[in-house]
């Protein structure tokens, strides 16, 4: 066992690097002691793991104790969230490059990296995109790459991008971004099958409420593939949420986030390859895709605040599919803000999915015809296109 990644030390130094002791509700206790337990174990952490691992927790309970300070100083920020824009789907569907591209649009706030990496003092809007947190945290997604080459390849990154849900709700230790860095068994089956995601959300409104503290959100654009597992808890934090949901092959998703798990992993553990990835994700794919078929059938989130967004046609017209989209919530794709998808869209056009160049089908080890049957009921019920796999 190693000492350093206990939680009583952890919380020890957190306290003593902040000055501060409280942490809020107590939710974020019962996720943690799992991910440290895991840690401990099954992770396989090697000596550049270990710091990565200590960084991390130490990032996440900082910030928490933190942001706490602030909102007991400012009652104030305690503000509505009204209908914010939500992208969900499986992980690698387009989901970064349509967040991207939306959040093109000033009309929506985005929570950038380097503001929900270092959100202590909340962002200010007079030094938004000068703030020297900018070049701190880019210099970190820099060390990343350095560490693992071509993994920006396989998801870019940068300081002022748009940053998803997962890095927020990690502050309650219910969060994807744990099991997706390391092997965490333990803590992966209870995040997904006992964890209340209840606690994660109010942590989520709490996030979203300090960083807009000083730069004002009118809708909040957001983005994350694992609120797709917990789509009752998202419409119970966001009632008037919209919702985009992502459709791909899910072959190639399970293809390409083994892949890109198996890359990012290599980070903290030698014990890593896509098909260890796979032996996850062939499971847990399949687990999100059903409970995307019980929520569309019983409406979890009303039709009318539903888009569905198909990869296929997305990859093959995204400037178009985004024009079909605001046509059905209502808002108007302005000519600036189409050049401005444009012109982002020239400056970094992806890989389309990376199909056929980064991974495949049979890296995973899995059996193509056991998990096209699993997956059936997604496919029939959001008639998703099948693509040719390898």
């Amino acid at each position: 066992m190693n000492e350093r990644l206990e939680l009583d030390r952890l919380l020890d130094e957190a306290r003593t690097a902040t000055g501060l002791d409280d942490l809020g509700a107590d939710s974020w206790r019962q996720g943690a002691e799992r991910v440290v337990a895991d840690l401990q174990g099954p992770a396989q952490l090697h000596d550049i793991g270990v710091e990565v691992a200590i960084g991390d927790l130490q990032g996440y309970l900082q910030n928490r104790l933190r942001i706490v300070d602030h909102r007991k100083q400012h009652p104030e920020v305690d503000v509505p969230i009204t209908r914010p824009l939500i992208v969900v789907g499986q992980p690698r569907t387009g989901t970064t490059i349509l967040f991207d591209l939306l959040a093109q649009d000033p009309g929506f706030r985005v929570p950038r990296s380097w503001e929900v990496d270092k959100p202590c003092p909340p962002p200010e809007l007079s030094t938004y995109t000068t703030d020297p947190r900018i070049a701190e945290v880019q210099a970190q997604f820099d060390t990343v790459d350095a560490l693992i080459p071509g993994f920006s390849a396989f998801h870019e990154v940068g300081a002022e991008l748009a940053q998803e849900c997962v890095r927020i709700t990690g502050g309650d230790f219910r969060s994807m971004i744990f099991s997706i860095q390391y092997v965490l068994p333990d803590y992966n089956h209870w995040l997904l099958h006992e964890a209340d995601l209840a606690p994660a959300y109010a942590w989520h409104r709490v996030y979203l409420q300090h960083l807009a503290s000083r730069v004002p959100a009118d809708q909040w654009l957001l983005k994350s593939p694992a609120h797709l597992w917990h789509l009752p808890a998202l419409r119970a934090a966001y009632p008037d949420a919209v919702v985009i949901m992502t459709h791909r092959d899910p072959l190639k998703v399970v293809s390409s986030i083994s892949a890109l798990t198996s890359s990012l992993r290599q980070l903290t553990t030698e014990q890593t390859s896509v098909g260890l990835a796979a032996e996850q994700y062939a499971d847990d794919i399949a687990v999100g895709l059903d409970r995307a078929v019980v929520a569309h059938r019983e409406q979890v989130f009303p039709q009318e605040q539903v888009v569905d967004l198909h990869f296929t046609e997305f990859v093959a017209d995204p400037i178009g599919q985004i024009k079909r989209m605001y046509g059905e919530i209502g808002r108007e794709l302005t000519p600036e803000v189409q050049q401005r998808m444009h012109d982002f869209l020239a400056e970094h056009p992806g890989d389309g999915g990376g199909g056929g160049t980064r991974y495949s089908f049979a890296d995973t080890g899995l059996v193509e015809g056991e998990l096209r049957e699993r997956t059936r009921d997604y496919v029939e019920e959001f008639g998703v296109e099948l693509e040719p796999v390898r």
